[in-house]
């Protein structure tokens, strides 16, 4: 089974990719840096030229005015070249910066939601390090290399003009250069691209024993992850080291073969000279030209890997920046306030088309209040995630009012959804942020509001900073049942019309346990829906009804006491005496 939503997938020939998009603006600009990249090759001919004179014209006349007349010029020139290189390499720094600032919010979007749309399959995708890795090569010598490379015939055609014998021995360095490129793409192909995926491992092997390193400390797991860091460092290392190696084997053999032929160039133009068929001028001109001709090729050839990084980059971008639905062609529908009805819904994990869910149907009005009971496994917590939208229904529909979710703004949905994960997080910030949800038009009332329905305001104002108080990595280390509550206000802020509650009191405490039961209660009346995930009784003590779950099919839902009484099994009393 796949995930569809006809209605607001838009057609395969409408879709934009972002990328693209992100291109289209800064392609005028790619024009003008090919424009000064034609006037700093015509330029680059200075050198050859001032030798030329030098040799054929001021050393045969002995005239010093000739000399200073022609040194000036070339001086001149080489300022004037001088001057647009940098203003080259400041266009491609700038065009690099602005394809970044155009990607980077959506990069970094779709990092937040790729192991939810794709689950395990979204472990070795990063795009905002993909973005920079783009940006890197765009800002660096590479571009300006390729720019350079067109140029290359134009120098050729010249040292065919000078002589041909002169011309067919550049030619033929620069198809042997060329014969080189093409098996360094070839060879180096494979390699860099598995070394780009071990990258990845590395650095999710590293976000991971961060984010454990208690577990890790306490339990004396560091010297395992140590050798399965060192096995996996292993195979990056020797799969970099064999990309490495061969750009490193054909960068030197296209240098040496640039040697040669530059000092095989002066002795053809030598023995040439010695014929008379050519002037000494001629001969060290050849030589520069030559060497000219192929320096982008040698620099292209060292730059190859960022060239072959930033081209994967720039695929896997593509293929995960997509754009599948158009948000500002969505009506500004009013905010659901009445009902939440599922409609023989199927849905699944993170990334996973087969169903755990199954044809499930429910509705909750206003004020419900509903509890999710079952063994582990169930499909408790996958449930959840479709009820606010993390995880889309495989099949059938859920209703807001109506309305499917899909209709509203990602950013409107905050507003009528409140959300406790059973893997909560908290993020680098004041305790204010994380409770308001970074919302820049956050208002102190409601923050305050929030935190006194999770019964944290008294808890947060006796922190030495109170609401500014720093909490995360950067900051503060908050308990496991102080975070759990000031994730619960953060769920409760701004009084939304859905409230799911995932395991909401496995950290709490008796205190915090009453807490949430009022918190429940307060919701509920006023007017909030409060779904509850839990284990413990005491969650489910203020809920009206009950669904129930076993395998991924309805068990029973209906009012509390009366599901209760068919899914809770009567102890023996043989057991109850034990």
């Amino acid at each position: 089974m796949k995930r569809t939503n006809p209605r607001n997938a838009a057609p395969a020939s409408r879709r934009v990719n972002p990328v693209s998009m992100a291109f289209q603006p800064i392609r005028t600009a790619f024009w003008g840096v090919a424009i000064v990249s034609f006037v700093i090759n015509i330029l680059m001919l200075t050198g050859p030229v001032f030798m030329l004179q030098v040799y054929d014209r001021v050393l045969a006349s002995g005239s010093v005015p000739t000399l200073v007349a022609i040194g000036l010029l070339a001086i001149v020139l080489y300022v004037f070249y001088g001057f647009l290189e940098g203003i080259r390499a400041r266009i491609l720094s700038r065009l690099g910066q602005r394809l970044d600032a155009r990607l980077s919010g959506l990069a970094y979007k779709m990092s937040n939601s790729l192991p939810v749309r794709l689950g395990r399959k979204a472990s070795g995708l990063r795009p905002v390090q993909d973005l920079d890795t783009v940006r890197q090569f765009l800002s660096g010598p590479g571009p300006a290399a390729i720019f350079d490379l067109p140029w290359l015939p134009l120098y050729l055609g010249i040292v065919f003009l000078f002589h041909p014998l002169l011309g067919v021995v550049a030619l033929g360095g620069a198809v042997v250069i060329s014969v080189l490129i093409g098996l360094n793409e070839m060879m180096s192909r494979r390699p860099s691209e598995e070394a780009a995926g071990h990258s990845g491992k590395r650095a999710s092997l590293v976000e991971i024993g961060q984010r454990n390193s208690e577990a890790v400390m306490a339990m004396g797991m560091q010297s395992s992850l140590t050798s399965r860091w060192d096995a996996h460092n292993s195979e990056y290392l020797s799969t970099q080291r064999t990309a490495a190696d061969r750009t490193g084997l054909f960068g030197t053999a296209i240098k040496t073969i640039r040697f040669v032929l530059q000092s095989t160039i002066l002795g053809v133009g030598a023995w040439l000279a010695i014929k008379q068929e050519i002037t000494p001028g001629v001969m060290i001109a050849a030589s520069i030209m030559t060497s000219r001709a192929l320096a982008p090729v040698e620099q292209a050839v060292a730059q190859w890997r960022g060239f072959v990084a930033s081209r994967q980059a720039l695929r896997r971008l593509r293929e995960v920046l997509q754009i599948d639905e158009a948000e500002t062609d969505k009506m500004d529908l009013p905010l659901p306030a009445n009902r939440v009805a599922v409609e023989q819904v199927f849905c699944g994990p993170f990334g996973e088309a087969t169903p755990f869910v199954q044809n499930v149907s429910l509705e909750l009005q206003s004020g419900d209040g509903l509890g999710i009971i079952g063994p582990s496994g169930s499909g408790k917590s996958t449930f959840a995630r479709s009820l606010v939208g993390v995880t889309p229904p495989l099949k059938g529909v859920i209703r807001y009012d109506g309305a499917e979710l899909e209709q509203w703004p990602a950013d409107k949905r905050g507003e009528f959804i409140g959300y406790l994960p059973q893997d909560l997080q908290l993020f680098d910030g004041t305790i204010a942020e994380n409770i308001a949800r970074f919302r820049s038009d956050a208002s102190s009332e409601k923050i305050i509001e929030a935190a006194g329905l999770a019964d944290v305001h008294d808890l947060i104002v006796a922190l030495p900073e109170g609401y500014n108080t720093v909490i995360g990595r950067s900051g503060r280390l908050l308990s496991a049942g102080q975070r759990q509550r000031v994730a619960l206000a953060r769920a409760l802020y701004g009084n939304p019309f859905l409230v799911v509650l995932d395991e909401p009191n496995s950290n709490l405490d008796a205190e915090g346990e009453g807490a949430l039961t009022n918190a429940i209660r307060a919701m509920r009346d006023k007017g909030s829906i409060v779904v509850v995930i839990a284990h413990r009784p005491s969650a489910i003590a203020t809920v009206d009804k009950i669904l129930c779950l076993k395998e991924g099919k309805m068990a029973g839902f209906g009012p509390k006491e009366e599901i209760l009484k068919q899914v809770v099994q009567p102890v023996p009393l043989r057991q109850a005496g034990q």
